[in-house]
Parts: structure tokens; sequence; C-alpha cells
């Protein structure tokens, strides 16, 4: 972004009034909410609830509440944009976070917290902005039944309609799926799709498109329907794809706007709003069951980048005061996290990563006989069709024979966790990472495998 814009090579330049500057954050705050919701294990919910109260409760509106309580005692804030403020910097950002919870060496219980909180904290704060910005308007004069419209737009059309549409949406996909069948490509974009037509339908009928493009992918991540991978990873990919591109723009010239406002009170209330976080989650954690390496893992890593920008953005498009210093105090914490954070997951990877990874004892053995069995009620391709396919039979005689086939699981980590079904021997290999999986655990290069990915 910075070689691209202004002080590069003027390729791109845009400020807080471009137009084109609305159209990219609310796509790209739709996309954040769509694809945080639709990753949601609800079954991961139900088994760490308690955890996963602490950390999208007191671990999040605690930090929001006193950051806000900085802002207004050491900015001279008002209190509705203190809250804005508070809200946006408690928000941690799930693509800064996904390269982190993706690592294989990161303890279980970090993993779970980080990923609960990056997908679904957004949607804890959002309200609080959209509250504070009324909060403002109401100041400038909103009549009554104005504020009564938001308010009802806010906390039932928009979650009402969103929870609707991914309902008929998936109901629709499953119907067509029985009858004629849907191509993979045509179902990944279908994803893209129940998003906007969400956010469009709350926002036609004065709702909250955000927090209907959320509870449109939670109803999909609830419903106990078989979907491809490819609806869950194109929609992510796309999604991710877009918010990069929306880092470009913002790398342009907004984000540097944070230099502007540099003074010793505003580098006082960075550095808090940085460590509220780590100050509330550390010791409140302790009594969750974890160990204390996870705790100081969940505590510390909390990044703030784009989610905090887009947040901040929406009171600057409803044109409420101090929002143009909302947005510049918030760019120097972003800037800040970005070095403190991005930094920290970088040592902390390359210090677990160092170490040799042990040859685990199963793949050193010949893989035993798996405990599966041929699926009933399905047919199989013809081995013409696909000759790299290895039946149950024929792997059996291969052992047999003394071949030491490895049998490896790589199906997606969604999959994986949802399906109880296991190959006794098995070895598994997350394919999101498949290279860096095969290298710690020992696999040689040149072995025979029998992947398993149904």
């Amino acid at each position: 972004g910075l070689v691209l814009g202004p002080s590069g090579l003027g390729l791109l330049d845009l400020n807080l009034r471009s137009p084109s500057l609305q159209v990219i954050a609310t796509l790209a705050l739709v996309l954040v909410l769509f694809s945080d919701a639709i990753g949601v294990d609800i079954s991961e919910i139900r088994r760490n609830r308690r955890l996963g109260l602490f950390v999208l409760g007191p671990g999040t509106l605690l930090p929001a509440l006193l950051i806000a309580v900085t802002g207004w005692l050491l900015l001279g804030l008002s209190v509705p944009g203190a809250l804005i403020l508070g809200a946006a910097l408690a928000s941690t950002d799930p693509v800064l976070l996904r390269s982190l919870v993706r690592r294989p060496e990161l303890p279980g219980d970090a993993r779970i917290a980080l990923r609960l909180e990056g997908g679904m904290n957004d949607v804890v704060l959002l309200p609080i902005v959209v509250l504070s910005i009324l909060a403002l308007q109401v100041r400038a004069g909103a009549a009554a039944p104005e504020i009564g419209r938001r308010l009802l737009g806010l906390f039932v059309l928009g979650p009402g309609l969103g929870a609707l549409i991914g309902w008929l949406a998936i109901t629709l996909l499953e119907q067509i799926r029985r009858r004629a069948g849907v191509r993979r490509d045509y179902e990944s974009l279908y994803a893209l799709g129940v998003a906007f037509s969400a956010y469009a339908a709350a926002e036609g009928v004065g709702g909250s498109g955000f927090l209907a493009a959320f509870t449109a992918g939670l109803m999909i991540a609830s419903l106990d329907i078989e979907l491809c991978d490819c609806f869950f990873d194109y929609g992510e990919a796309s999604a991710e794809m877009f918010l990069l591109l929306t880092f470009v723009a913002f790398g342009a010239s907004l984000i540097w706007i944070g230099f502007s406002v540099i003074d010793g009170r505003t580098l006082l209330f960075a550095g808090v709003a940085l460590v509220m976080r780590t100050a509330v989650l550390l010791p409140g954690l302790k009594g969750a069951g974890i160990s204390d390496a996870s705790r100081r893992l969940i505590a510390w890593f909390g990044p703030r980048g784009l989610s905090t920008l887009l947040l901040v953005l929406l009171a600057v498009f409803a044109g409420v005061p101090e929002a143009e210093r909302l947005f510049a105090i918030a760019c120097l914490v972003v800037l800040l996290s970005v070095v403190l954070h991005g930094g920290g997951i970088a040592i902390l990877l390359r210090r677990r990563t160092n170490a040799p990874a042990p040859l685990p004892e199963r793949v050193a053995r010949r893989a035993p006989l798996p405990a599966l069995e041929p699926p009933t009620g399905t047919e199989a391709a013809p081995p013409d069709a696909i000759p790299e396919r290895i039946t149950i039979d024929e792997l059996r005689e291969l052992w047999r024979q003394g071949e030491p086939v490895i049998v490896v699981d790589v199906r997606k980590d969604r999959a994986y966790r949802a399906d109880g079904l296991r190959a006794r021997g098995a070895v598994r290999l997350s394919p999101d990472d498949a290279v860096r999986s095969a290298r710690e655990l020992g696999l040689a290069q040149h072995a025979t495998l029998a992947i398993y990915c149904a």
C-alpha cells in the first residue's frame, strides 16, 4: 500500500471522504462478519462453553470499557466517542490471527480461545459502536421515532432477516443438490451470495446489514446439513483475498493518518490500549483450567487490525463529531499492534519450530489395518476413471505382502473435528500446511501413502 500510495508511485490515494472507501469498507466488514460466523464450530463452543463465555464476555467487554474510560480521562473524548474507540480497539483481528491459529504446534486450548475470540468478538462489539453512534446523533437532534426505528433495526430486523435468509439459502441449496446436483464452483460462489443477500435485505428494510450477514453465517454453521468444503473454503479464501486488498488500500494513505496525532497523551493511551486486554485476560483465565503457557498466549496475542479500522469507519460514515480524530487514534494503535503482535507471532513460531519434531512411533512402523469399512449405499467410480484410488481390500493386500503403506488422514480441520470416524493407526496431516506437517511427522518424500479425505 505504501508503495502504491502518494508517497510511492501515486497510483492509489484514498481519504476519509472518498466514495470508494465506503464501498470497500462496507464489503470488507460484511465479509469479515460472515466468514467469522460461518467458520464457527457450534460443537466446539458447547464443549468449551466456560472458556468461550469468559473470552467473549468479560474478556471482550471489560477491556473495551477500560479503554473507553482511559480515552475519556486521558484524551478528553465524549462518552459515546470513547465507547466507539474502546469497542473498536477491543476487537481482535481474525485475519491477523489466522496465521497463528493454523499452526499445529499451538496448544489446543489456546487455539480454541483465539479462534472463538477472533470469530465472535466483532459481533459483541458492533452493537456498542452502533448505539454510541446513535447517542451522538441524538445529541445532534435526532427525532425519537428515528431512534426507535434504529434500535428495532439493530436488535430485531437485522438478526431476524439474516437468520431467515441463511436458513432459506441452505434449505434451497439442499433441495437443488438432491434433485439436480450443484457443481462445486457454483456452490462456492453461493456462499458469497448468501452474505450479500442478507446484508442487502436487512438494509432495505432499515435493519443492520452487518448483523444480518453475521447471523446468516451463524445460521448456516448451526444447521446440521453436510456442505462441501468448497462452500466454506472458497468463501473464506475470497474474503481473505478481498481483505488483503483492503489492507493495501488502507496502507496507501489512510493508515498513516495515525502519525498526525502523536503526542505524549496519545502515545500513553495507545500503550494502555495495547496492554489492557492482557491485563484483563492474564489473571482472569487462571480459573479456566488451561496451562500457563496457553494463558499467556491467549492474553498477549490480540492483534488490532482491519476490523478495528472498519468499526471506527462506521462513525466516520455516519458523520458524527470526533469521528476523524477517533480514526486517527485507531490507526496509530493498529500500526503499533502490527509491529508488536506481528513480531511476537513471528518470534513465537520461530522458537517453536526450530526444534525438530520427533518421529511418531506410528509412522516408523507399518500401519495397522484401519477400522474402516466401505460405506454402504454409494457407488464408486470405475477403477479406470480414478486410477489413483485404492480400496480397503487392496490396502490390506499390500500390507499382507509387507508393503509399508502409511494411511494419512487429510480431511479439512472442520470435517475432522465434526466427524468421530477415525482410521486406526492413521497419521493426521492438516491439508492447510501439508508440507510442514509431513516434514514434522517424519514422512519420507518417496513413502507410499494412502490418503483418506472423505
